[in-house]
């Protein structure tokens, strides 16, 4: 078995490294090809209607990766709420950048910070309790503001209205449903709310001077080879905006979605190189709170064992909505991308694809002939 950091280059200059042949499988990746054969066919079964691809990085190389007869290694996918984590990676980086004394104009934030200082446009305040939010309570979904239990879903608005005015509960989404009044004090309440999140994208651009999109294209994208990366914006057109959409709006290929995954699996760092502080990459993948332990600071954690019974408790993810993840197991040495338009609910998907895919690394010790 070969050992040591090994990075991809980009796509264009090769690519990942594969195995192909059965024995290198097993030999130098650790996994059972026909265990990896039957979750092809197992997704192939179950959710022909969709288009989809997978890839299945191990030790440093692309193990298998299953595509649909209408996807191609290139094809991009929105992944939805996946796009969550890339925020809350460039929140990360912010984070550090302050302890460093790195802001333009000296400024400052921390975990504590109240957000609406940094956010002009949502004075005067809809809500007195909104000046109790903290840039910790946005990251671990626990700010108050509506979400997705009270049927507050994405930021649809009718065309007079815009998104970042109806996340600030200045006026309604396209069905009616307003967000200006907190539906619990700051840190009491869990709830799923891409409103919340939306604060994250005018925060970010307040304090730093850049869009959320340019800053992780330089600092993280470009470094580790992602080539055919586009992330959406939302507002303008007379309304706050546009701006980086810091909830959905990512369109990526499995095969460079799995990048940014073996990122977070090398700590963060590549090619020698610490792009991301390894204290958050240790934060933001452990639970953040006793209101939903499976949230940590925006990725999906199993730290209890709860979210992927039968799966290492090391584990974390990137989820969106159509069954978008990206999951780590750093235990297993393990990168698993998934993107697609479906099926809808990635709860479900990701434990069996996730548990069939961990069934197939093969023991330490054991023997095959």
């Amino acid at each position: 078995m070969e050992t040591g950091a090994y990075y991809p280059p980009p796509e264009s200059k090769g690519g990942w490294r594969w195995l192909e042949r059965s024995d290198k499988v097993r030999a130098i990746a650790g996994m059972d090809p026909e265990k990896l054969d039957l979750v092809r066919q197992r997704e192939e079964f179950l959710h022909s209607g969709h288009s989809w691809g997978i890839v299945i990085i191990r030790r440093g190389y692309l193990v298998r990766e299953f595509y649909t007869f209408n996807v191609l290694v290139p094809t991009r996918f929105d992944i939805w709420s996946g796009t969550k984590s890339f925020t809350g990676t460039a929140w990360g980086l912010l984070l550090e950048d302050s302890r460093r004394n790195r802001l333009p104009g000296g400024r400052h934030v921390e975990m504590r910070s109240p957000a609406y200082a940094y956010i002009p446009e949502g004075h005067p305040l809809t809500d007195p309790r909104k000046e109790r939010i903290t840039i910790r309570h946005l990251l671990t979904m626990t700010s108050g503001i509506a979400g997705e239990s009270v049927g507050v879903i994405g930021i649809p608005t009718a065309t007079e209205d815009g998104p970042f005015e109806h996340a600030l509960g200045q006026s309604p989404n396209r069905y009616g449903k307003w967000t200006d009044k907190l539906r619990a004090d700051p840190g009491t309440r869990w709830d799923y709310s891409d409103p919340a999140f939306a604060h994250l994208a005018l925060a970010f651009v307040n304090i730093s001077g850049q869009e959320m999109s340019e800053y992780l294209k330089e600092r993280v994208f470009d470094p580790i080879g992602v080539e055919g990366l586009s992330w959406d914006v939302q507002g303008g057109s007379g309304h706050i905006g546009p701006h980086t959409n810091a909830h959905t709006g990512i369109h990526v290929s499995a095969r460079e979605l799995a990048r940014f995954g073996y990122l977070m699996l090398q700590d963060g760092v590549w090619e020698g190189q610490r792009l991301l502080p390894k204290w958050w990459v240790d934060l933001s993948t452990t639970t953040s709170q006793d209101l939903n332990p499976a949230y940590g600071y925006t990725w999906w954690v199993n730290t209890q064992g709860t979210r992927w019974p039968g799966v290492p408790q090391d584990a974390f993810a990137l989820m969106g909505y159509r069954s978008n993840y990206c999951c780590i197991v750093p235990s297993l040495d393990l990168v698993i991308t998934r993107v697609g338009t479906g099926p809808p609910v990635a709860e479900g998907h990701s434990q069996g694809l996730l548990s069939s895919i961990v069934a197939a690394v093969i023991p330490v010790g054991a023997r095959w002939t």
